[in-house]
């Protein structure tokens, strides 16, 4: 598809941000059309670049996949050079995104204050460990960091051990930039009708802290304080991981008796539920332990594609834990796209996950792959600025 008939076509962003909270946010953009410039230190750029695997074109995979769809403008925001260009270029943009510590751009003098003053339609996404208030606004962070300070990571692992991970470190920065994204796009329609711009405030551990269901209310209301479960989790059982004949595993969500009800007849067990021992939630609750021994001991007799089938038949909502590799094997994910192919002229092949949400008419696209440092930096300035740089 074209970018003139891509959604955010014709809009301009400028991503100051390094890493990947802010940054993910510019690509959400990007990938639906927009006109992204990654403004980046010289000699250096994004330390992203150098996060992750490395590649013979002295990129890692991670700045690779992020990068996409974006142009690299070298740029040195605390010389007076490169801060007097910045305005400028503020001045022609709709969208600036950065996730510097706060006070960084004021001290540089390029505060949103001063952005706004120069062009006050612009919207500013700014993305910071605890936001821009606080007590602890001044302090560092990282992904790993906001996970434990959301509350995720207390949750996270068998509560015999100390609190795990929630998967990947980097959890809360990607789900930063989708809100931060939200943010952008929300103001821009306010923007439509204001003609102004706002600044987005964006805490990287916010995110995921407003996706803990009822962790908070719960607390408020009675006290209940959550801890770790392993693969289970509260109000449903079972509701876990389970494994198979074959030593793998399958994913098992009964969130109410009709869906208990259903696997005990796939078990061939329907005594079980309705006025059966394991019939209702809360007689379920007070034997998790019974419970999900008695799944697990169905599960371990027979291999997963078995288990898959017989779930599938009898309408209970089960699915395989995979393993990276057995997502590239899968023909879902095949169908659906989720992964795109393309050639890089730095790096050679490369497979990475596709854009989401997919639109039914102006959908997104991975255009090109991570940008040499500085690549575009003459072609931004004449673009934008109309300024021509001897190359």
């Amino acid at each position: 598809m074209s970018e003139s008939k891509a959604a955010l076509a014709g809009l301009k962003v400028l991503d100051l941000a390094t890493f990947i909270a802010g940054p993910y946010c510019a690509t959400f953009l990007a990938e639906f059309g927009a006109d992204v410039v990654k403004v980046e230190l010289p000699g250096t750029g994004d330390p992203v670049r150098k996060f992750g695997t490395p590649t013979d074109c002295g990129d890692s995979l991670v700045w690779l996949s992020e990068g996409r769809n974006k142009r690299s403008l070298a740029l040195d925001l605390r010389t007076a050079e490169g801060a007097a260009t910045l305005k400028a270029l503020a001045e022609k943009a709709d969208v600036l995104i950065e996730n510097f510590q706060p006070g960084t751009l004021e001290r540089w003098g390029l505060g949103a204050d001063v952005l706004q003053a120069l062009n006050p339609r612009l919207v500013i996404a700014r993305v910071s460990a605890y936001g821009q208030t606080g007590p602890y606004s001044d302090r560092p962070g990282f992904g790993r960091i906001a996970n434990a300070f959301s509350g995720i990571s207390f949750l996270c692992g068998d509560p015999s051990l100390p609190p795990g991970s929630p998967g990947t470190a980097t959890l809360s920065d990607y789900v930063s930039g989708i809100y931060a994204a939200l943010g952008v796009l929300v103001a821009l329609q306010a923007r439509a009708v204001s003609g102004r711009g706002q600044i987005i405030d964006v805490g990287l551990y916010e995110g995921v802290f407003r996706m803990l269901d009822e962790l908070a209310p719960a607390y408020a209301r009675s006290g209940f304080v959550r801890r770790r479960m392993g693969a289970g989790t509260v109000n449903a059982v079972p509701h876990s991981h389970y494994p198979t004949q074959d030593g793998k595993w399958v994913a098992i969500a009964c969130t109410n008796d009709k869906i208990f009800a259903r696997l005990a007849a796939v078990m061939g067990r329907s005594d079980m539920a309705g006025d059966g021992p394991y019939g209702t939630l809360d007689r379920r609750e007070a034997r998790r332990s019974e419970v999900d021994a008695f799944v697990t001991h169905w599960t371990s007799g027979l291999g997963r594609d078995a288990i898959l089938a017989l779930c599938e038949t009898g309408q209970v909502p089960c699915g395989p834990v995979y393993g990276i590799d057995e997502i590239f094997d899968d023909p879902h994910y095949a169908a659906r796209q989720n992964l795109v192919d393309m050639l890089d002229p730095r790096a050679g092949p490369l497979t990475l996950p596709n854009v989401v949400p997919r639109l039914s008419d102006t959908p997104g696209s991975v255009r090109w792959a991570g940008r040499a440092l500085g690549a575009d930096s003459a072609e931004v300035l004449e673009d934008w600025l109309g300024l021509a740089v001897n190359t």
